[in-house]
């Protein structure tokens, strides 16, 4: 017994950890991220009185940081696939970092309105970028933990601005707590800049891990564009799924601390520990997810009985967030919405790892663009109504409804639209 063990950490050491080290860059950048993003969250019920937005203002200010994402995500994946993760994911951190503290100037509905477009059209290259780097640096059977790993930034993030935003926003005022992050920002920059080669152009990398890493069968290197990708079913599989559950996640980030605040009565040293609790829950379900999978696909299930049940699990967790809304007990409602984000981000560290399962690297970029271009269109739709909705009526009960009901529908969808999980063959036509 003892013996096969040892061969196995013998022949892991021997193949090596490098693009271990390229992930933990992919979870820094995301971490920085979402916690540029989210500061606007965590202050938003005071700066809702300081400045004077209405529900439906800021319901506009969240569809502005939507709407640039989306033009964001048509552009960042077709630039990222052209010039390359290097520098492209250099340009996406460069722009939303200047956005970002950009808010510090900002005085008025439309001032925050201009920082988040542009926040948005910056933000929008981290994931096509980031699963076109492990699309690059991971084998198929390690993308989804690897997914998984720096898709957790978005939690750690969300974690991070919630403690960090309030001590800095009663210390220094709320313009420093835009600012923060510009320091993060620029060290990640260098790093990225002076570190960071493609697998065959980088030194540091052996042999043997290079061929690891490359040991999935050869893809064609040409280029594909859109109007192909979209003729295949496999592409409107992701797209609808994007469409279906990527506006939950933004209506997490957006109104969980306007929840808190007006359904529980915390100020904004008390949203801390909530939204802490909520995001590591959140965390784990990422990671979790991710190896969920991978651990079916090791037991010898196929890609597709893998993906989809650990999906299915995680929509699962989502489900009794319907009780949310009307809990009365704080940290009842804290753990039914925790639960769902775990299940969220489980359910995003498989499907963000579909574009890579089903098509050629060179075209992940640009999948992954299209996808998230309808996440972002479905999260200004759940902006623009949830502002409506609390301006008229006060209830978050119907969000919570569609937040229950929306994984098990997109599962549903990418079963119909793709029942085995083929790779699309980009060289023939599609069947009609």
């Amino acid at each position: 017994m003892s013996a096969p063990a040892s061969a196995s950490g013998a022949a892991t050491a021997k193949i090596g950890m490098y693009r271990w080290r390229v992930c933990a860059m992919l979870l820094a950048a995301t971490t920085i991220n979402y916690i540029d993003r989210q500061v606007l969250g965590v202050l938003a019920p005071f700066l809702q009185d300081e400045i004077g937005w209405s529900e439906i203002e800021y319901g506009y200010i969240v569809t502005a940081f939507q709407a640039a994402y989306a033009i964001g995500l048509l552009c960042a994946g077709a630039i990222i696939d052209r010039l390359g993760t290097r520098i492209g994911y250099a340009i996406a951190i460069c722009v939303w970092s200047v956005a970002a503290m950009s808010h510090a100037l900002a005085g008025s509905v439309i001032g925050f309105m201009l920082a988040r477009f542009f926040l948005g059209l910056g933000e929008a290259g981290n994931f096509p970028a980031a699963l076109k780097t492990v699309a690059e640096w991971f084998p198929r059977r390690e993308r989804a933990f690897a997914t998984g790993i720096f898709n957790s930034g978005s939690n750690i993030g969300a974690i991070v601005a919630p403690l960090m935003v309030p001590l800095i926003a009663l210390s220094l005022g709320w313009q420093a707590a835009f600012l923060a992050t510009g320091v993060l920002s620029a060290v990640w920059l260098a790093t990225w800049l002076l570190w960071y080669r493609a697998p065959e152009r980088q030194p540091r990398l052996s042999q043997a891990e290079l061929a690891h890493i490359r040991s999935d069968p050869p893809e064609p290197a040409t280029k594909i564009p859109w109007s192909r990708i979209l003729r295949h079913r496999q592409a409107w599989a992701f797209v609808a799924a994007k469409f279906m559950t990527d506006p939950i996640w933004w209506f997490f980030l957006f109104w969980l601390p306007k929840f808190l605040h007006s359904e529980h009565g915390l100020s904004l040293l008390g949203l801390g520990v909530p939204l802490v609790v909520i995001f590591v829950l959140a965390d784990v379900g990422s990671i979790f997810g991710g190896w969920l999978a991978g651990r079916f696909i090791r037991l010898g299930w196929s890609v597709n009985r893998a993906r989809k049940t650990a999906m299915l699990a995680c929509a699962l967790c989502v489900v009794p967030i319907v009780f949310a809304a009307q809990a009365e007990n704080l940290w009842v409602a804290v753990l039914l919405i925790g639960l769902a984000t775990a299940g969220h981000q489980g359910w995003s560290a498989n499907l963000l790892t579909l574009p890579s399962d089903l098509f050629p690297r060179q075209t992940v970029g640009s999948v992954v663009g299209l996808g998230g271009f309808a996440g972002a269109v479905g999260g200004m739709m759940i902006a623009t109504f949830t502002g409506f909705l609390l301006e008229t009526t006060g209830s978050y009960l119907p969000v919570f409804l569609m937040a229950g009901s929306a994984y098990l529908l997109a599962l549903l969808v990418v079963h119909r639209l793709a029942p085995r999980l083929e790779p699309a063959r980009l060289d023939v036509a599609p069947a009609p």
